[in-house]
């Protein structure tokens, strides 16, 4: 695959995730906010926020992917992605079905997010030496 069709689909991945982000948002703001206790709302406030800030993140990714031809900067897309599903995802399932020990995969998600943000300043030190 080329690096113009897997920047097309982090941007494709980065436009759905932060379309179900707001979603999300939408409805612990308004339907979730009388039926979970302060604690799980605050959960489930952290996973909504964590996905958009990895949402956009996929945004950079593409965009480095597309102007550096990085693989480096794929291997970030998909641990975005990676984080996305084991950190929000676990943290949505403790939140609504109050399946505790899901918290468990919570901080694999988050390595997934550190890993990719260093693979991403990775790709930028990397672009940037080779100019």
């Amino acid at each position: 695959m080329d690096h113009a069709t897997r920047a097309f689909r982090f941007a494709f991945l980065g436009a759905l995730f932060a379309g179900t982000a707001v979603a999300a948002g939408a409805f612990g703001a308004h339907a979730l906010k009388s039926i979970l206790d302060p604690a799980m709302l605050t959960v489930y406030e952290t996973a909504a926020r964590y996905q958009m800030y990895h949402a956009l993140g996929l945004f950079v990714v593409a965009w480095f992917t597309r102007e550096t031809h990085s693989s480096v900067a794929v291997r970030a897309g998909w641990l975005f992605c990676a984080g996305i599903l084991l950190f929000s995802g676990s943290l949505y399932v403790v939140a609504l079905a109050g399946i505790k020990w899901m918290g468990a995969l919570t901080p694999l998600g988050g390595v997934s997010f550190i890993g990719g943000w260093a693979c991403v300043a990775w790709a930028a030190w990397r672009a940037d030496r080779l100019q």
